[in-house]
């Protein structure tokens, strides 16, 4: 069988895109660790699948990570969606069904995406953790990591606040944290330097993918995190790897990330290539 897709990136937080609206493709766990491998297959942080949906959204996202594992959510991913539903239909304002709810988005006329991306969860069930703690303060340490704020944005999420971010081995630190016992479905770790409380540096090991050049929920978690401790106020330009994301966490409690897109090439590749 052969699909065409579309290979995007959210500020170097790069996806391969399949359009399952029409004819579902059936991939499998195994395929999509294949399709995602950067030597062997199209190589991807996530792979995506836009799939039909029901009343009150334009399309589901299904969001799958290079282990072949599902994520609730991706700030970066739903804008590549949105762009391309954008040029599909000419409307500015759209919502991306996810795992996480729905995510209404607005296109401006230069091409920004800003997607809302709901309000966090701060309660240590809703992160999940696995056992009570006051999320702002974790009981963990890793190296020169330690006491992070914890949250949901729809995908589980700890920020490390350091002085320099350069001189943490994040690579090194990452796998370990992602799996600590803490955390029973795994979690993003990010690393956090404020810059100005306006300006924040963040690197993110993304779980089930490792590090990446931007991770947009782990940015919108970076900003929260830092106006809860007092160390940022409610917006904030958040630097990553890739390039840039505007995040702002509303008085409503819902938080909006705002950034460029790119669509790197479009192709067709043969899934027989990829048994299951």
């Amino acid at each position: 069988m052969r699909a065409t897709f579309a290979k995007m990136h959210g500020a170097g937080n790069d996806f391969v895109v399949f359009d399952e609206r029409a004819r579902p493709l059936g991939l499998t766990p195994g395929q999509v660790r294949a399709l995602a491998d950067r030597r062997r297959g199209i190589g991807c942080d996530q792979l995506i699948r836009i799939e039909p949906t029901g009343p009150g959204a334009d399309a589901f996202m299904r969001i799958q990570n290079p282990d072949g594992s599902e994520a609730g959510a991706c700030g970066n991913a739903t804008r590549c969606v949105v762009r391309l539903l954008h040029e599909e239909t000419g409307r500015d304002d759209l919502a991306i069904a996810t795992r996480a709810g729905v995510l209404p988005a607005t296109v401006a006329a230069d091409g920004t995406v800003t997607v809302d991306m709901g309000a966090p969860r701060l309660a240590w069930q809703d992160v999940p953790l696995a056992r009570a703690m006051d999320t702002l303060h974790l009981d963990l340490a890793a190296g020169p990591l330690r006491d992070p704020a914890a949250l949901s944005m729809g995908n589980p999420h700890a920020t490390f606040f350091v002085p320099d971010l350069a001189a943490i081995p994040i690579a090194a630190l990452g796998p370990g944290l992602e799996h600590d016992e803490l955390f029973p479905e795994r979690a993003n770790i990010g690393v956090a330097q404020v810059l100005a409380p306006d300006r924040i540096r963040l690197r993110v090991w993304e779980r089930g993918a490792g590090l990446t050049r931007a991770c947009g929920s782990g940015a919108c978690a970076a900003l929260v995190n830092a106006a809860r401790r007092g160390l940022a106020g409610r917006h904030a330009t958040v630097i990553v790897d890739g390039g840039a994301l505007a995040i702002t966490w509303r008085e409503d409690g819902h938080v909006l990330m705002a950034g460029p897109t790119a669509l790197a090439f479009r192709g067709e590749i043969d899934l027989a290539d990829f048994p299951p």
